[in-house]
């Protein structure tokens, strides 16, 4: 019984979904650049027994397609022309329940990702200079600015002759950002990422390699088979030179390592 209710329940929430994607769709005929296409079946994690998906979904329920397909492409995530209204609204739904980090599952901090998207994505995750001039953008209400961060890192030729002119100024920023090595602040830098099976003195070890160290300490990760820990080097330019050498660098493992200053 209580299964059948389940189902029922379910069929109507679809069924309610799809005809409102259909009377949008119809509203939006007059433009004839997208037409309505049969659902495509999309793999996505969402559970609708979930009170915090069913919040999301229904706040979703007040955007237009325009509106959707503007907050994924923010996010770095272009729209498929074959993909109708329904389907963009679940993977809206998905994707900010991501970002706000309510589908972690267990309540651990997720590791950080080595295979991504696009270019956008691994910036956005990796550059702190480039994810800062983005925020600033999306903070100043600048949409288009915000599309020129997304397209000039992902189709840089592309960008570059529509909006190599007006905006020239923002793409030299976005450059910089991009290329720019990330810079030390002081000779203490917190790492990750080694693998565990290094051990503590192989780990001092290879740091070591670099220049001499004032302090060291290390210890195996709880959540994933690394090592993460706290280095003091005697001067910026050896803390530099680890940085410049080891940050970023994938371990084959499913993990980058990571160097920051403290």
């Amino acid at each position: 019984m209580t299964r059948q209710f389940c189902y029922s329940a379910a069929a109507l929430l679809a069924t309610s979904l799809l005809s409102q994607s259909a009377s949008a769709w119809a509203f939006s005929s007059a433009f004839p650049t997208r037409a309505f296409h049969p659902t495509t079946k999309l793999s996505m994690a969402l559970n609708y027994n979930d009170p915090v998906v069913a919040e999301e979904l229904a706040q979703c329920q007040t955007l237009t397609f325009d509106e959707m397909e503007e907050a994924l492409n923010e996010a770095g995530i272009p729209v498929p022309a074959a993909m109708n209204e329904f389907d963009v609204r679940l993977m809206l739904v998905e994707v900010r329940l991501r970002k706000a980090g309510k589908m972690t599952g267990d309540g651990k901090p997720k590791p950080k990702k080595t295979k991504f998207f696009n270019k956008y994505e691994e910036l956005m995750q990796d550059n702190d200079m480039y994810r800062e001039l983005v925020e600033e953008m999306k903070g100043r209400g600048d949409h288009n600015a915000v599309n020129v961060c997304v397209e000039y890192v992902n189709s840089p030729e592309t960008a570059m002759k529509r909006y190599g002119e007006s905006y020239a100024n923002l793409i030299r920023q976005i450059s910089k950002a991009v290329t720019m090595p990330k810079q030390v602040k002081s000779p203490k830098i917190k790492f990750s990422g080694f693998p565990a099976n290094m051990g503590e003195v192989g780990c001092k070890v290879t740091l070591e390699a670099l220049g001499p160290l004032v302090s060291f300490e290390c210890s195996a990760s709880e959540d994933l088979p690394i090592l993460e820990g706290i280095v003091e080097f005697e001067d910026l330019a050896t803390a530099q030179k680890a940085v410049d050498q080891y940050n970023g660098m994938d371990m084959g493992m499913g993990t980058k390592l990571e160097f920051n200053s403290v």
